[in-house]
């Protein structure tokens, strides 16, 4: 059992969020954060025409999941999201992680790894 957190935060398609938590839910992860997000990359926006006017939209929606691990290796995060999100495509999204100093429970003031915990 480790004591270091982390944090995983994966930008992707809203498409594939159902199957994401699905496979994370088999590894153990049980926290999951989404927030609806607006993002571009590399891939190609639309050119529209509103009232006359060419307008090009290179905005496309996205989700950023969030997810903050002690127990379960990053790494089968990693593995898991690759795997389900992964289409060959531009947009399949980013992968970001970040070592967390510290957790605290708000209720409960537990800290750390115990803030993780679903004690009830």
């Amino acid at each position: 059992m480790s004591d270091i957190l982390t944090k995983i935060e994966i930008i992707t398609r809203p498409s594939k969020f159902e199957e994401l938590k699905q496979e994370l839910a088999k590894i153990g992860v049980s926290g999951i954060t989404i927030t609806d997000a607006l993002g571009c990359g590399l891939q190609k926006g639309i050119t529209e025409l509103y009232r006359g006017v060419k307008k090009q939209d290179n905005m496309h929606a996205r989700i950023k999941v969030e997810i903050v691990v002690c127990e379960v290796p990053v790494s089968d995060v990693v593995d898991k999201a690759r795997k389900v999100l992964n289409t060959g495509q531009p947009g399949d999204g980013k992968i970001f992680i970040y070592e967390l100093k510290n957790a605290i429970k708000i209720r409960t003031g537990e800290e750390g790894s115990q803030a993780l915990r679903n004690n009830s």
